[in-house]
């Protein structure tokens, strides 16, 4: 469920038409909906009744300090897998002790910051960060409770790019090593291993990759328990999928999500922390552009916008589809033809869909791509010189601009020449 829906002809975000959004900040631009994403988190959290539960939005999906704020506000906690968002999760108000730092590459400066802020938790992949880990919280006499992330080597189902529990996977310990590693964690100075973590991957379809991996990470836990080692947190990380394509079957809903997690893992009795991102934010955003003009082929027709594969590039990167619905539905009663859908950037990879059947549209019409809250803005860059565009938030009928389109000059304000070229 989403609250981006038609009134009276016109495609709004929650109370606030989207055309009066691209009237006043221009197009391209995000917009997100403040009741679809507070509504997406309390079904995830409500769908494990008493379980003892933290959920930590995964703030790689969407790391506007506006969005990671409201989610801070209504309880939620931050998985973070950089130093930097480490920091806007803290300036959004998230407690420290409900952040998780995730990561494979974790720097030196990065693991002191975490140690410095008191995170609850760091996710460890490898022995050699486990040991910086512990050298860096005996130096700052800290303590941190880490959960070794396995890697079960389990295929998700999803596309490859995306997949993170396979053994060729540069993510997490092989499972099959991580009880050595939980040996030695435990006599490491400044060293909690009271958690195991896992992520096989995002945009999941299908219950029984989780649950070959949860059972996996049960054995480990009852092994590890076995040996004296106290394990009572799991961290069982995110990747639930989101309706992109409404022609496909829908995937599993978080209440037969929370089940399978019950049924699996709930005799261990320990507290669970899980690390969603799409699932909360993915549907609650569009990105909206303008038609810049068609163009008719030999045998195609193209439908080119102000938007590109730099504002929006999970089409180029992972071939992902996403709904493209015309801002006024009035045009819906126009013919429909098959269209490929691209932007003004100079790749052929800037195309946004292939024989897409879209009604009649015409210059200057608006669009709007559903589902694009998540590894939309977050991915974009300054390709071909073009700025990043304007995230916009919707409360009720209010909006406000959340991240400004810089101007050139702003743009510029990074760059320098050296003396022999001033």
């Amino acid at each position: 469920m989403h609250h981006f829906t038609y009134t009276n002809g016109v495609l709004h975000a929650e109370d606030v038409p989207l055309p009066q959004i691209a009237k006043e900040v221009g197009t391209p631009f995000y917009c997100y909906s403040h009741a679809t994403m507070t509504r997406h988190y309390a079904v995830f959290r409500d769908a494990f009744g008493s379980m003892d539960v933290t959920v930590c939005f995964a703030m790689k999906a969407n790391s506007n300090l506006a969005v990671v704020r409201t989610l801070a506000g209504i309880g939620a906690g931050a998985d973070v897998v950089s130093g930097g968002e480490l920091q806007i999760a803290l300036k959004a108000g998230v407690p420290a002790a409900k952040v998780v730092f995730s990561g494979v590459g974790k720097t030196d400066a990065e693991i002191r910051l975490a140690l410095a802020t008191g995170v609850g938790q760091m996710n460890v992949e490898s022995e050699d960060e486990l040991r910086r880990i512990s050298a860096a919280a005996a130096q700052l006499n800290k303590k941190v409770r880490v959960a070794l992330r396995v890697n079960p080597d389990v295929a998700a189902g999803t596309h490859d790019k995306i997949s993170t529990g396979r053994k060729d996977d540069k993510f997490g310990i092989d499972w099959t090593l991580a009880p050595a590693l939980y040996r030695k964690a435990r006599e490491l100075p400044g060293i909690i291993p009271s958690a195991i973590a896992v992520h096989i991957g995002s945009q999941i379809t299908n219950l029984a990759p989780f649950e070959a991996a949860f059972l996996r990470v049960r054995d480990l836990a009852l092994m590890l328990r076995g040996e004296g080692i106290p394990i009572d947190h799991l961290d069982l990380g995110g990747g639930l999928g989101v309706p992109y394509d409404h022609s496909a079957e829908p995937p599993p809903s978080p209440a037969d999500y929370a089940a399978m997690v019950k049924r699996t893992l709930g005799e261990l009795g320990c507290k669970l922390t899980f690390e969603p991102g799409r699932l909360i934010v993915g549907n609650a955003g569009v990105m909206v552009s303008r038609v810049i003009g068609l163009k008719d082929g030999t045998t195609r027709r193209f439908m080119i916008l102000d938007a590109a594969m730099n504002d929006l590039i999970r089409p180029a990167m992972y071939g992902a589809r996403h709904e493209i619905l015309p801002v006024y539905e009035r045009a819906m009663a126009a013919n429909v033809a098959p269209v490929d859908v691209v932007g003004p950037v100079c790749e052929t990879a800037d195309r946004f869909a292939q024989d897409y059947q879209l009604p009649e549209v015409e210059t200057g019409d608006l669009v709007a791509f559903m589902t694009a809250g998540a590894y939309g803005a977050v991915m974009s860059s300054t390709y071909n010189a073009r700025p990043l565009i304007p995230e916009v938030l919707v409360k009720g009928n209010s909006f406000a601009v959340v991240r400004k389109r810089p101007t050139f000059d702003q743009m510029m304000a990074l760059e320098q020449l050296p003396p022999w070229l001033s």
